[in-house]
């Protein structure tokens, strides 16, 4: 028997199965492993670096594949989603680097 409000076997398989699927899907699309500075755009174009660690949200609110959280460009919170890095110009990647959001300690 589960306690209320604990996630049973299949819950916590199925967080594990959906974690791993956004590892893969985000990595893919970064063209590496995901961490510290990974370059995404938020629905406004604005293109900035953050931590992006799957299944982990520190500075964000999750949604899904989404995560909202604040811009640091634009100074707005929306929507963002790791870039395909090698479809960025260096123009873009310089400018990302030059943005990146609030660090945590």
């Amino acid at each position: 028997m589960v306690a209320a409000g604990r996630p049973g076997r299949k819950g916590l398989a199925l967080a594990v199965v959906l974690t791993g699927i956004e590892a893969a899907v985000v990595a893919q699309r970064r063209g590496s492993l995901l961490g510290l500075d990974t370059i995404v755009r938020c629905r406004a174009g604005h293109l900035f670096t953050t931590w992006w660690m799957p299944g982990a949200s520190v500075k964000s609110l999750r949604l899904g594949w989404w995560r909202v959280q604040h811009c640091p460009v634009g100074h707005h919170w929306d929507l963002v989603t790791p870039v395909v890095v090698s479809e960025l110009s260096d123009d873009e990647r310089r400018d990302a680097a030059e943005h990146h959001d609030l660090r945590v300690p």
